[in-house]
C-alpha cells in the first residue's frame, strides 16, 4: 500500500515536530524551517536555470542537502537535549563555501560599488536565493531567542548568502554580461 501524502492531521493549523509534538503553523519553529525548505526550492530552480554549469549544479546540490539537514534539526524540539547538533553540519561545510567564494572572486572583477540584483536569468535567480537566505538566517535567530539553536546553522546561513552572492557575479560574469551599479540618483 502506497503512503498517502494527505494525513488530515493539520487540518486545524498545528502540525507535528520530529517525534511527534504538535505546534501551531506559524510558531516561530516553523517560520525557520519552513523559510530553509523556501530557500532550497529556490535553489533548485537555480539549478535548472540556463548559465549553471555543472561545478555549480554539484556545489549547490551539496548546500541543498545540508539545507534539508538543517531543516531536520530545527524541525526537532530539542528541549529534552538542547546541545544537540544538526547532523551532516561541520566546519568543513562552511570552509567548502568559503573556498567556492575564494575560486569565484579571483575569477571576477573586483567591486568598486554596490550592486543590484540582475543581469543574466541565472544572476537573477542566485540573488533570489541571496535574499531568502537572509530571511531564513534572521528566522533561525528569532528561534535562537525561544530555544538554543547551534551556532554554526546561523554561520553556514550566513556564508551561504555571501556564496550566493558571489555567484551571482560570477553567473553575470561568466554571461558577459556587467554588474549593475547601484545609483543614488
Amino acid at each position: 500500500m502506497d503512503m498517502k501524502i494527505y494525513t488530515r492531521t493539520g487540518d486545524m493549523g498545528t502540525t507535528s515536530l520530529v517525534g511527534g509534538k504538535r505546534v501551531a503553523k506559524d510558531s516561530v519553529r516553523l517560520e525557520a524551517y519552513g523559510t530553509v525548505d523556501e530557500l532550497n526550492s529556490y535553489i533548485g530552480l537555480l539549478m535548472a536555470t540556463p548559465g549553471v554549469d555543472r561545478n555549480e549544479a554539484d556545489t549547490l546540490r551539496g548546500v541543498q542537502n545540508k539545507l534539508f539537514n538543517i531543516g531536520a534539526y530545527l524541525a526537532t524540539d530539542n528541549t529534552d537535549n538542547p546541545m544537540a547538533e544538526p547532523q551532516g553540519l561541520g566546519q568543513d561545510a562552511i570552509s567548502v563555501l568559503e573556498n567556492q567564494i575564494d575560486l569565484m572572486t579571483d575569477r571576477i572583477p573586483p567591486m568598486h560599488c554596490f550592486v543590484l540584483p540582475g543581469g543574466s536569468l541565472a544572476s537573477a535567480q542566485a540573488q533570489v536565493c541571496r535574499a531568502v537566505c537572509r530571511r531564513a538566517e534572521r528566522r533561525v535567530i528569532t528561534l535562537g531567542g525561544e530555544c538554543r539553536v547551534d551556532p554554526l546553522v546561523i554561520c553556514y546561513l550566513n556564508r551561504l548568502s555571501d556564496y550566493l552572492f558571489t555567484l551571482a557575479r560570477y553567473l553575470n560574469h561568466t554571461a558577459g554580461v556587467a554588474d549593475i551599479p547601484w545609483q543614488k540618483d
